[in-house]
């Protein structure tokens, strides 16, 4: 077997050596070049996303990896942050229950592709990246592969784990509105067959908005704690043991209604002398808490070089509650709370799950196979409901939410599921250059709920992924790709007198990657098609919960990542997206089971939260004596904020189809660092032109968060 090694490789392999022991008995002896002491940089070599251990360059789909480094000098701390370097990507506001983590991808939601290690995470917490080694980002559906989904791209987190080098490294960084963080990793090997690795992060920040009456801000107080420990790790049998665990003591920020009368983000003087986009309605007693625990075991048994099973068994456990003010459009802010919407929840999401991935290489009939066969048992049970109210609603007596208090009144939502899974997927080259993917998955799920209307469901679903692959040469790959998806209604909420059919999703992508100087940069283009039937509302509370029966994206991407000279590294990615709604909804009454349909006007219209262009970049270089400069730009274009389920008039303006909509925007950032063997000091500063833009979008229509103004943060470095 043929196996090239590059300098970025074997430097990716240093960096990551979990998963250059998973390829030790695989690797000929090489001779180490003058080159190969390259740190890690934006392209990575290594991903897991498709199941087995590979270079993203093979695998005959879309991926986008943002790796440690990228990340490290970007100073990002949140998951959210990190996912700006995603090409095709929009931001939703939190409000009907999917406060957290939540994201558009190719113009479809996300919040059911959210993975740890390959394990879905689909939890309502916010992420941080303390302890990611890489994200990866598989574009298009992904069903066969992960289960239930959307038409998007799944998001795939890497977890840190331990390296065969005693290392440590300790960071600080200050920054304006009050931004304080403190993080550690240290690995030891213990001796030649165990090795630990623990992160610690703690994060506190505040807000350029504010309360005018009292001057509380938005504030995020973060700390996490994760080990992981790696036994036998030069055996054929090898261990990890995996913990994570995140606390959060936020105070969440929902942003500035829409204006009726501009269509856009509202810009009434509610406060002399104050933009409408600094006023905060929540106050010193609104919260997010939540507690997130995840333990992994992780086991490797080699039979032979070419084959491999990996098993995984982890549970976990998320708890949230938090009380949150919505914006009031006429209404300035009240030091009590009195004015805008209330949204409260408590919550308590648990899972057990038990994953076993086989694969193997092996030759028939005179062709090459590599064969994966898995499957997966997943057990959730989750409680929510709202708070109680110990107070009222006027200023004598100003409302009064205490974390996980629930309320006396209405009933909870429960739900307790268990999914089975079994799948198969072969790669066969069948003529020199020439391979063909072929996958299929069968998921089955039997759930109960608390709804009176639909308690039970039932259900069992197939899922499909073929390609064409061709290698004119190692490092060129063209392919032709078809993946489809599902899900069950209101993921997995049922809120209809009959069940509705699953959310069903079509991809075709056209796509090609070239892997340039050796190796070291990845160009790669894809030209897709991705199709969805019976799209669900994300807002768990609705009963119609149909938003449209079909819609679809025509996209094209550009991605660049990697290394263009020994001193200049780029990522850069640009996506334009064609996003129309096809048919509109049709939706079954929960009480008389009549149908109603969506207004026919929305036939045509672009997609909510789904601009038609996104374009980022992030490059650095390194200048003599050890000073390093870099900077990047995020552009998106205007986002559409609507509800297209109802039989209502479409929103207009001046007599036009005009919906909510969140402007166009341009962010700017730079950052300059000197960096030592044993030391770095780096400044990053973000929004360098201080851009009043609008990061997130209530998909709905109600209203937008703003994104941060100008801020910078000194960050030092110490390593030992």
């Amino acid at each position: 077997m043929f196996i090239r090694t590059r300098p970025l490789a074997l430097a990716i392999a240093i960096a990551l050596p979990l998963h250059a022991w998973g390829q030790d008995t695989l690797l000929p002896t090489v001779k180490v070049e003058d080159q190969a002491d390259k740190p890690d940089g934006y392209r990575a070599t290594t991903t897991r996303v498709g199941k087995t251990l590979q270079d993203p360059h093979d695998i005959p789909q879309a991926v986008t990896t943002l790796t440690n480094a990228l990340l490290e000098e970007q100073q990002v701390g949140s998951l959210k942050e990190a996912m700006r370097n995603v090409s095709g990507l929009s931001f939703n506001a939190a409000e009907g229950g999917r406060s957290g983590d939540n994201m558009n991808l190719r113009g479809f939601y996300t919040f059911g592709d959210l993975y740890l290690d390959g394990i879905r995470d689909t939890a309502q917490y916010n992420r941080e990246t303390f302890n990611f080694e890489q994200i990866d980002v598989l574009r298009g559906a992904g069903a066969m592969l992960f289960g239930r989904g959307q038409a998007g791209g799944v998001v795939n987190m890497v977890s840190k784990t331990p390296f065969s080098i005693e290392q440590y490294k300790l960071t600080a960084s200050l920054g304006d509105h009050d931004y304080r963080e403190v993080t550690a990793d240290l690995n030891k090997p213990i001796n030649a067959g165990t090795a630990l690795r623990v992160n610690l992060m703690q994060r506190d920040e505040g807000s350029w908005r504010s309360n005018p009456a009292s001057g509380s801000e938005p504030e995020i107080h973060r700390k996490g704690a994760a080990f992981s420990l790696a036994l036998n790790r030069d055996s054929h049998n090898r261990f990890w043991l995996n913990h994570y665990d995140v606390e959060t003591n936020d105070n969440p920020d929902y942003g500035v209604s829409f204006d009726a009368a501009t269509r856009r983000p509202s810009v009434q003087p509610l406060v002399p002398g104050r933009e409408t986009a600094s006023l905060f309605w929540g106050t010193d007693r609104t919260f997010d808490k939540s507690k997130t625990s995840i333990t992994t075991l992780v086991n490797e048994y080699r039979f032979s070089p070419q084959s491999e099973l990996r098993t995984q068994l982890r549970v976990a456990d998320y708890e949230r509650s938090y009380w949150a003010k919505t914006p009031n459009l006429t209404t300035a802010p009240s030091a009590n709370g009195v004015v805008g919407g209330n949204q409260t929840r408590a919550s308590d999401y648990e899972t057990v799950t038990l994953q076993s991935d086989y694969s193997t290489k092996f030759s028939a009939l005179g062709m090459k196979h590599e064969m994966l066969a898995g499957f997966e048992y997943l057990q959730e049970k989750s409680f929510r409901h709202t708070l109680r109210n110990f107070g009222g609603t006027t200023n004598a007596n100003p409302p009064d939410f205490r974390p996980y208090e629930i309320s006396t009144t209405g009933t909870p939502v429960r739900f307790s599921g268990d999914s089975y899974a079994l799948y198969v997927q072969d790669v066969v080259e069948f003529i020199p250059q020439w391979k063909a993917t072929v996958g299929l998955r069968r998921d089955e799920l039997d759930a109960e709920y608390s709804s009176a209307t639909s308690p039970k469901l039932s259900y069992g679903e197939n899922s499909y992924r073929a390609a064409l692959s061709f290698h004119p040469a190692a490092d060129t790959h063209y392919y032709l790709g078809w993946s489809d998806s599902f899900s069950p209604t209101a993921d997995l909420y049922q809120l209809t007198v009959k069940p509705q059919p699953p959310e069903r999703s079509e991809v075709v992508e056209l796509g090609a990657k070239w892997l340039l100087l050796d190796g070291d940069l990845a160009l790669r283009a894809a030209l897709y098609r991705a199709t969805k039937h019976w799209e669900r509302s994300t807002d768990l509370e609705s009963t119609a919960a149909i938003l449209t029966k079909k819609r679809r994206t025509d996209g094209l991407e550009l991605e660049a990542a990697g290394r263009v000279t020994d001193h200049w590294e780029v990522f850069a990615g640009l996506a334009l997206m064609d996003a129309k709604i096809l048919d509109t909804a049709e939706n079954i009454n929960p009480t008389t089971g009549a149908i109603t349909k969506g207004n026919p006007d929305y036939i045509g219209k672009r997609a909510r939260n789904t601009p038609k262009y996104t374009f980022n970049l992030w490059t650095t270089y390194k200048l003599a004596g050890g000073w390093k400069v870099g900077g990047g730009v995020e552009a998106k274009g205007d986002r559409h904020a609507f509800l297209p389920s109802g039989a209502g008039a479409v929103p207009t303006l001046n007599g036009a189809y005009h919906p909510n909509t969140a402007p166009s925007y341009v962010r700017w950032d730079a950052m300059v660092a000197y960096e030592q063997a044993k030391w770095a000091v780096r400044l990053n500063i973000k929004n360098v032109f201080d851009k009043l833009y609008w990061s997130d979008v209530y998909d709905n229509g109600g209203f937008a968060v703003p994104g941060p103004r100008r801020s910078a943060i000194l960050t030092a470095e110490l390593r030992f």
